[in-house]
């Protein structure tokens, strides 16, 4: 596996997060809604079994939140190296 394969791949997570984190912000402004469906934030898909409620919100936001930073970290980790990489090759 190469940088940039792993820089693309925490991308990706890091979209993913912010997504996820996005299905969080819908379900808690929309949880006095009358006949609001919940949007399960790790499918992005309805899921009109479990309402929304502000604990298992919270809960996916900490959890998004966390996924995020850690995928950051592994970004800014391959960024670094490349840095490196492009110092070795001028000297």
């Amino acid at each position: 596996m190469n940088i940039s394969s792993i820089m693309n791949t925490a991308s990706s997570g890091m979209r993913a997060q912010t997504n996820r984190f996005a299905a969080v912000a819908n379900n808690v402004a929309n949880l006095s809604t009358p006949a609001y469906s919940r949007v399960d934030p790790s499918t992005l898909t309805t899921d009109e079994d479990q309402p929304a409620d502000l604990a298992t919100e919270m809960t996916e936001m900490m959890q998004a939140t966390q996924a995020y930073k850690a995928n950051a970290v592994v970004f800014e980790t391959g960024a670094d190296l490349w840095q490196w990489l492009a110092t070795i090759k001028r000297d």
